[in-house]
């Protein structure tokens, strides 16, 4: 159930509000061939959600000491900035949402796995960061999800209480973080389907942001009855 007394909105950053999961997959897959080995749809799923550190050590345990993880992210990293030179896309509902809750006066923030520096730079150019109000990365916690700090570090910084914050999520290891910090947690959907222990602990999966804002709109309309 989304909190009566909500008191923030906290949102994951890629997959939620920007529509690069995508991207990101072609640059990883591109990133792996350019060292002549196939990336795999299991293990990219498995990378979805998680900081840096962590993925690197999937990525080495599927591909063995003879990948050279530096060359990866470089190369990864050069192939992402190359697909967004038209723009960071966002994802359907994003913006329409995120005036809804300014104008509530509900407080906003993210709660990221990406690092601040390209965290910023991302958002900018997707031109949503003037609507957030809080910012917590990778670079801003000791853990990273699926370890609740990133979240309670937003809801510390938004002064809102855990359990009266509604956090928006769309991969495994975020409801999980999301879930671990006592939040109500909305599951949508990009590249992960929701299974039965993800379903258990969100208070529902919708299928968009505009799916989010419909149902924030129907709760705050039966409070003022």
């Amino acid at each position: 159930m989304i909190p009566h007394k909500l008191e923030a909105v906290i949102f994951d950053m890629d997959g939620v509000l920007l529509d690069t999961e995508t991207l990101y997959r072609t640059a990883i897959f591109a990133a792996c061939a350019a060292q002549g080995r196939a990336m795999v749809d299991h293990v990219h799923l498995s990378l979805i959600g998680t900081p840096k550190e962590m993925a690197d050590t999937l990525l080495m345990a599927h591909f063995g000491d003879g990948f050279d993880i530096d060359r990866y992210n470089a190369t990864c990293k050069e192939h992402f900035v190359g697909l967004c030179g038209a723009g960071i896309p966002l994802r359907p509902g994003v913006r329409q949402l995120l005036i809804y809750l300014q104008r509530e006066g509900i407080p906003r923030g993210v709660a990221t796995s990406t690092r601040r520096t390209t965290a910023e730079a991302q958002l900018k150019t997707a031109g949503i960061l003037e609507f957030l109000d809080v910012l917590v990365t990778r670079t801003d916690v000791t853990e990273g999800k699926p370890h609740p700090e990133t979240f309670l570090k937003a809801a510390e910084a938004l002064n809102a209480q855990p359990s009266n914050c509604l956090a928006l999520e769309d991969s495994y290891n975020g409801v999980r973080a999301a879930a671990a910090a006592g939040m109500a947690t909305i599951m949508i959907p990009d590249l992960l389907s929701p299974t039965t222990e993800i379903e258990a602990l969100c208070v529902g999966v919708l299928p968009s942001l505009v799916d989010v804002q419909l149902r924030l709109e129907a709760l705050r309309g039966s409070l003022a009855r």
